[in-house]
């Protein structure tokens, strides 16, 4: 389907190539040396971000010791913080009540992304076994999809769910690259996003336009849906939700800094409508997590000492992000709360 460029992507695509933001980069993330509030990493690019910084939340560093993190999901019954560590072929799960970590699932299919239903059912991207896959509530796990056409997926990458049950995830083939993050093979499918039917788990190919798509998500209101293209293009790209079908697409924001660098990987939304997209590649003043507003305008950035690949809001409330940032897990609060489920 073609991609329009109306006049304010046009612009907001200039305004994300402008230089990176300045913050500190050099702190003591053991917690030992305090921080002066306000956080200087979390950076006001317009005066809109202010509102959504609590001068007296600093940042924390809360694990460390992955070798890939991504995929952070919050499971709200058991309140808990769940995410993927790529190389390790592990998940691993941070409790609320106490900060304890421990591994939740090994090996864990070498998973990415991660996400929880309707029904508080988690649901996994698998990059070994090249598929998605439910866990059950009585412990068994239901594979949602595998192959398309016959063909076996490349490597399912982000997930999320439609209040009307349908599966979306994306598949681009970085899984299947090398043996880091998975066991290397020939991809037989060009990279695409899916979507899952809850009742006859029939699938839906919903777009091959992207070179690898990567994060997903979607508006509060459902009515939208974010992807992110992660390859050469490093941009963003909204759509009408129209069913199953995406329509009227749209470049929405473009990730690469002045020099070309930078890209973003998985976001979730706020209840305003925001993005909040981890993003990483450029280097310092760039890496951690940049936020749009939903016209496309990046309005902030938390700034981390580390490539953010994914982020999620949690919590008791849901104001606390969550972000899974190569080697560790970064949280702060914030002045809002997350629009979804996970």
């Amino acid at each position: 389907m073609p991609v329009t460029l109306p006049r304010r992507s046009i612009l907001t695509a200039a305004a994300a190539a402008l230089t990176s933001a300045v913050a500190q980069t050099q702190r003591d993330w053991s917690g030992r040396q305090p921080i002066r509030y306000p956080d200087p990493d979390l950076v006001s690019l317009d005066p809109r971000f202010d509102k959504y910084k609590i001068n007296n939340a600093g940042m924390e560093r809360v694990y460390t010791g992955a070798r890939w993190a991504e995929g952070p999901a919050w499971n709200a019954q058991g309140q808990f913080l769940l995410w993927s560590d790529i190389p390790n072929n592990r998940q691993l799960r941070r409790l609320e009540e106490d900060g304890h970590v421990s591994v939740y699932r090994e090996p864990s299919g070498y998973s990415n992304g991660n996400t929880f239903d309707f029904e508080g059912r988690q649901l996994s991207c698998q990059h070994a076994n090249r598929r998605v896959v439910r866990y059950e509530h009585d412990g068994s796990m239901t594979v949602i999809a595998d192959k398309w056409q016959g063909k076996p997926l490349n490597s399912p990458n982000d997930i999320v769910v439609h209040p009307d049950g349908g599966i979306w995830f994306t598949d681009p083939t970085y899984g299947i690259l090398g043996n880091y993050e998975g066991f290397q093979a020939t991809p037989e499918l060009k990279q695409g996003v899916y979507r899952v039917d809850p009742k006859d788990r029939s699938m839906d190919l919903v777009s091959t336009e992207f070179e690898q798509p990567n994060g997903i998500c979607f508006s509060p209101d459902y009515k939208k849906v974010y992807i992110v293209d992660s390859g050469d293009a490093k941009d963003i790209h909204v759509f009408d939700l129209d069913g199953k079908r995406l329509r009227n697409g749209k470049l929405f924001c473009k990730m690469a800094n002045a020099k070309g660098l930078g890209s973003g990987d998985g976001m979730r939304a706020d209840v305003d409508g925001n993005l909040w997209v981890g993003a990483g590649w450029a280097g310092a003043g760039y890496d951690g997590v940049h936020v749009f507003t939903p016209a496309g305008e990046r309005i902030g950035q938390i700034v981390l000492p580390e490539v953010c690949a994914n982020v999620c809001f949690g919590g008791p409330k849901r104001n606390r992000l969550f972000m899974a940032a190569s080697q560790s897990i970064y949280a702060v609060f914030v002045n809002t709360r997350g629009a979804h489920v996970a």
